[in-house]
Parts: structure tokens; C-alpha cells; sequence
């Protein structure tokens, strides 16, 4: 197995890390207050080929591959772990709109995704369904050439600020379950439209909140997929997003574990520095193992994925074990700072609040062992069957 980029790679690699470093890691602390992207940085990091590096070149897209949206989006969280999201939102919905939106849609949308104009939220949870994700009550009544949605989503990343939405909707009867489910790419400047913003522990700049539909229309030829298999063709898309996000989670912990081993080679006590207390050292050790460990079970499963091999049980993996590992990692690297740790001025307590999200965001710890279960023995592992 060769563990060397190449030299395309190091290339984006270096650009990500610069702009990062020099634009994004300034603001991150500042942006804690605020709950909006802001728009020109996300056009300049698009111009550099940072959004959705992955998607198609027919589309504006560069085709690097998986690994190397991995390797953007571990440098741009290294700095900013809310505008990794940017990435992630655009790899997910990009590449579900690249392979099921009708061509002129496709066509509209992903440039925009790409050059960094438009943000497109991804619109599935129902307030009574939660990690029931196919069980959903969002309904969408045909009439003619379009569909009239009623219903609300809630706990909608970016749902206050997103310029569109792929939304799943209810199209079959509720004994369909994933069958009765379609999915649509939706613009959400319809009046129609009401959104909310929730004040949230963090992730404050990507935010959440609700959409709320009233006799919306949208245009059948805006379905995405099959009518009533959107979600089973749509949700493929999860099994390349969610490694994404352990990539994002373990580069926050980095970040966190270097601004700890700084701390603690500076830091003295008992007339010495506290690195030589094992109590301190030790722990810092240790969380560049697990990291290491995790990263690897991440760019193994891009690998996969690059390759076109079977992937959904290591992408599963790396949603439930890399967001915990790396809570737990900068719970204690806020510790290793002593009360200094608990105070605003330093990022770590931010990163813990930003990171403690993506345990529940994107299917909680127990789905994807549920899913884990399930590629090794299968409908035994399924407790709803």
C-alpha cells in the first residue's frame, strides 16, 4: 500500500493549508458570534478550486477524486471546522445533483456550488422522525407538471442561509416507508418558504433550523431520482459525506492537541515544565495515536470509494468513532490548559462545542452500528424488520 500523495495532491494540499491558515483560522474565533458564511471568502476559496474539487470538470469541477476532497477538507478544518462543512454540503449534494438532477439543473446548480455563489442544504429530518430518517411526513401531492409540498424539515444544517435544498418529501403512502420517499432539488427564495434559526451549543456560522412548507410548488422534472426511490438512490451519497466529517472532527482535534503540546512545553509547575509529568505527556500521546489511527480508517474508506469498491460499513466506522475520539481528544486537551481551558480565550472550548454536534448530525453513534451490523450479517442486525 503506498501512503504518498501525489504531486497534484500536495499541490491542492499547500493551497488549502495557505488559505486556511492565512484567511479562515484569524476569523474563527470572531465568527463564534455570528450565524452566516461569509460569502466573498467562500467565492475566493471556490476560485482556488476548494469547493467540490471532486464533482465533474464538465460542470466547472477539477475530478480529483475522493481522497483529495479528504485532504481539502482535513486542511480547511485544521483552521475553520464550520466551512469544512462548506465542502462537505458541496461533495454530498454536488455529487447527488451530478448524478440524478435533470442535465439543465445540473448544470445551473453546481457551478454555483463550486465557484462558492451558492450553498445547498440537504433537507431530511422530519421533527416527529429523528434518526427514523425514512419515516417521513413532509408530504408532496401531485398536480400536473409539479408537486405542492406541505409539511416542515427540521434540523436543517445551514437551513437559514442555504440558497437551495435537495429535500426529501413523502410522495407514496406512509406504508411505503423508503419506497414512498422521492427527493427534490429545491431554490428556497419561494416566499412560500419559512425558515428559523436554532441557537445552538455551536457550530454557530453553518447553523440550524427549520423549513416550513405551505402549498409550495416545485416542478416534477426538479425530482432527483426515481419518484419513491429518492431515498434509497439519494442516501448513497452518505456513504462519501460521513467520512468526510471524521476527517473534519480529527483535524479540529489536531489543531487542538498542537496548541496543547505548545501549552504544556511552556507551562511550569512544581519548578518544572508540565510536559515531564506523565499525567500530562501521556494523554497527548495517546490522542495522536488515535487520530493517526482514525485518519488512516478515513482516507482508507475515500480509497475505496476512489476505486469504486464497497465501502459502507468503514464509512460507518468513520462516522461513529472518529466524531467521538476526537470530542474526547479536545475534552482533554481543554483539561491539559488547567482554568485557562475553560476560559473563551482559547479556541478549544469552541472546538469541543462545534465537534459535539457531528455525534448526532449526520446519524447518531448506534445507526452506523446499526449499518455495521448490518453489511456483516445482515437483516438480523435490522431492528425494525
Amino acid at each position: 500500500m503506498d501512503f504518498t500523495w501525489s504531486g497534484e495532491q500536495l499541490a491542492i494540499q499547500e493551497s488549502a493549508r495557505r488559505f486556511a491558515q492565512d484567511k479562515l483560522f484569524p476569523e474563527y474565533q470572531n465568527n463564534d458570534s455570528k450565524h452566516t458564511f461569509d460569502r466573498d471568502m467562500l467565492k475566493e476559496m471556490g476560485g482556488l478550486g476548494l469547493i467540490g474539487s471532486e464533482l465533474s470538470e464538465r460542470y466547472g469541477g477539477l475530478k480529483l477524486g475522493y481522497v483529495t476532497a479528504g485532504l481539502i477538507t482535513e486542511e480547511i478544518s485544521r483552521a475553520d471546522f464550520n466551512v469544512a462543512y462548506v465542502q462537505i454540503l458541496a461533495g454530498l449534494n454536488g455529487g447527488i445533483i451530478e448524478k440524478f438532477a435533470a442535465p439543465h439543473l445540473a448544470e445551473e446548480w453546481i457551478g454555483r456550488i463550486i465557484s462558492g455563489e451558492s450553498i445547498v442544504a440537504i433537507a431530511l429530518t422530519d421533527p416527529s422522525a429523528g434518526s427514523d430518517a425514512a419515516n417521513l411526513k413532509l408530504k408532496a401531492e401531485r398536480k400536473g407538471d409539479v408537486f405542492v409540498l406541505n409539511g416542515e424539515k427540521t434540523s436543517i444544517s445551514a437551513a437559514a442561509q442555504a440558497d437551495a435544498a435537495v429535500v426529501f418529501v413523502r410522495t407514496g403512502s406512509e406504508e411505503d416507508k423508503a419506497r414512498g420517499v422521492s427527493a427534490f432539488l429545491m431554490p428556497l427564495d419561494n416566499p412560500a418558504i419559512a425558515r428559523t434559526h436554532f441557537d445552538d451549543l455551536g457550530e454557530s456560522i453553518v447553523g440550524r433550523g427549520s423549513l416550513f412548507f405551505d402549498n409550495v410548488e416545485v416542478p416534477a422534472e426538479n425530482m432527483l431520482g426515481e419518484e419513491g426511490l429518492g431515498f434509497i438512490q439519494v442516501m448513497e451519497g452518505f456513504d462519501y459525506s460521513r467520512a468526510l466529517i471524521g476527517l473534519q472532527c480529527l483535524a479540529a482535534a489536531k489543531t487542538s492537541v498542537e496548541e496543547s503540546w505548545e501549552h504544556v512545553t511552556t507551562r511550569e509547575a512544581f519548578g518544572k515544565k508540565i510536559s515531564k509529568f506523565e499525567g500530562v505527556s501521556f494523554p497527548l500521546a495517546e490522542a495522536e495515536t488515535f487520530i493517526e489511527a482514525a485518519k488512516l480508517l478515513c482516507y482508507k474508506t475515500l480509497w475505496l470509494r476512489d476505486q469504486g469498491k464497497p465501502h459502507t460499513a468503514e464509512v460507518a466506522m468513520c462516522k461513529w468513532w472518529a466524531p467521538k475520539v476526537s470530542f474526547e481528544i479536545i475534552h482533554n486537551c481543554l483539561l491539559a490548559h488547567g482554568h485557562g481551558g475553560y476560559s473563551k480565550d482559547y479556541p478549544i472550548q469552541q472546538g469541543l462545542r462545534d465537534v459535539l454536534g457531528l455525534q448526532i448530525g449526520d446519524g447518531t453513534s448506534q445507526i452506523q452500528k446499526i449499518i455495521i451490523a448490518r453489511e456483516k450479517i445482515g437483516r438480523d442486525a435490522m431492528p425494525y424488520l
